[in-house]
């Protein structure tokens, strides 16, 4: 879930995106944007013959291995051939921008939120995988994610990634906390048990940039349920107004309360597993793939022993759902019959014939229930994952557009922002990005 584009990139991207799909329209009056994705797909027989016929296949760096066996599988069983092409950082966006030029793979990678979803066009540029045979398969939770104006575009590979408190147990003990905090408030005070005993609270990678990004949102879960998003979508809300300011500000009390480790401004995302894991922090707030970097450097038994987790918000345990990159797949609309039914027997030979060797040999939390999740996944993935079904959504599932909120947070760990400045330069950014996607009041 790394993030490391900038918002000119983006804006960039965004905007030759939307040029292109109009040009489109206007080439072919006879389209209907509102309905062009929603015919009724068929679904071959996963391994039927697909002899002569290749398909493309983009991905990203961090995910360039992720399908290598299903692939291989596929091919073996189908005919097919697949063409791998990993798309050089940053995935989110120079895939736009390739599209931009024309250049149209068969099947992608894709973070499955409504803001990345966007950059894709979606109605005319997707295929809708409504009626998948997979998807009544899959938990409840997942079922509805991955959608645009109801429509199913995302097809899940891997459990969404919640955000919720890693914590070492030994470190709780010693601060003599005996339960996790039930809201933020108790939170707080867990950490200053914590700061007492000498040890950080809460590892910050700010030197990363990205993680700041995660305080302001889990403190905006329940807002979130509540409708906050729709309405920053519809300009009705702002991220200068009471609610995200508020989170922003109660994020920056934290910082300088010394809640995080005196070096947070230049520490990294790689740093903070061994130092939750050797005790030297108490806390890491991240998303459920933190699992594989503990993963790293301990084995699942050791992660059990020593960490947990807990999901936290501003009043309560509601943890934030932030699909990402490696979740979810996409099948483009690219006009050859052929390939595009191609396309979808790939993605139900992934999510039916081969699924339970998948999870198997990634070592991953099942997204179908009668799929077993391996025993050898640690506790704190299955207890993350099972918190999705009650989670609210993050900014970037729920807004329409992806401003850098964690560039601009990260300015204000460095003191080169305020968090009035962080509100207002990320309410620019995000209104920028939404009327070059023509998003009605911007």
């Amino acid at each position: 879930m790394k993030r490391t584009r900038r918002f000119a990139a983006l804006i960039a991207a965004t905007a030759t995106v939307a040029l292109l799909a109009t040009a489109c329209s206007a080439a072919n009056p006879g389209s209907d944007d509102s309905s062009a994705g929603s015919t009724a797909a068929t679904w071959p027989s996963p391994t039927a013959s697909l002899k002569g016929v290749t398909l493309t296949y983009w991905t990203a760096t961090q995910t360039a291995t992720m399908a290598d066996k299903v692939i291989a599988a596929f091919e073996q069983q189908t005919g097919a051939k697949i063409n791998k092409v990993i798309i050089p950082d940053v995935y989110e966006t120079n895939a736009p921008t390739k599209l931009a030029t024309g250049a149209k793979p068969d099947l992608a990678t894709w973070q499955p939120t409504g803001s990345e979803l966007a950059l894709l066009k979606p109605t005319t540029g997707l295929q809708s995988l409504d009626g998948a045979p997979w998807l009544a398969q899959q938990s409840p939770a997942v079922q509805n994610l991955g959608t645009v104006d109801g429509t199913h575009y995302s097809a899940f590979v891997n459990v969404p990634s919640t955000l919720g408190i890693f914590y070492n147990k030994q470190v709780f003990k010693d601060a003599g906390i005996t339960a996790t905090p039930k809201n933020f408030t108790e939170f707080l005070a867990d950490a200053n048990k914590i700061k007492a005993k000498g040890v950080a609270p809460i590892f910050g990678a700010a030197g990363d940039q990205w993680p700041t990004q995660w305080w302001p949102q889990v403190l905006l879960a329940e807002a979130s349920k509540s409708g906050l998003w729709d309405k920053v979508n519809q300009n009705q809300d702002t991220f200068t107004g009471p609610t995200i300011l508020g989170a922003i500000k109660t994020y920056k009390t934290m910082l300088d309360d010394g809640l995080f480790n005196k070096d947070d401004a230049t520490s990294t995302y790689n740093e903070s597993g061994p130092a939750l894991l050797s005790g030297k922090a108490g806390m890491v707030l991240q998303l459920t793939s933190f699992t594989s970097l503990l993963q790293s450097s301990a084995s699942a038994s050791e992660i059990n022993d020593k960490i947990g987790w807990f999901p936290i918000s501003k009043d309560g345990n509601v943890a934030t759902s932030v699909p990402g990159g490696d979740n979810a797949l996409v099948a483009f609309r690219t006009g050859d019959a052929q390939k595009e039914s191609a396309a979808r027997q790939f993605l139900e030979f992934w999510l039916q014939t081969d699924y339970p060797t998948y999870v198997k040999e990634a070592n991953a939390v099942s997204l179908e229930p009668s799929v077993q999740t391996p025993a050898t996944v640690p506790q704190v993935a299955v207890a993350a994952s099972d918190a999705l079904g009650d989670a609210a959504g993050s900014m970037q599932q729920n807004a329409v557009a992806n401003p850098d909120l964690y560039v601009n947070l990260a300015n204000m760990v460095n003191g080169k922002a305020s968090p009035e400045q962080v509100a207002k330069t990320t309410q620019s950014q995000f209104a920028q990005i939404a009327k070059a996607l023509g998003t009605p009041g911007f």
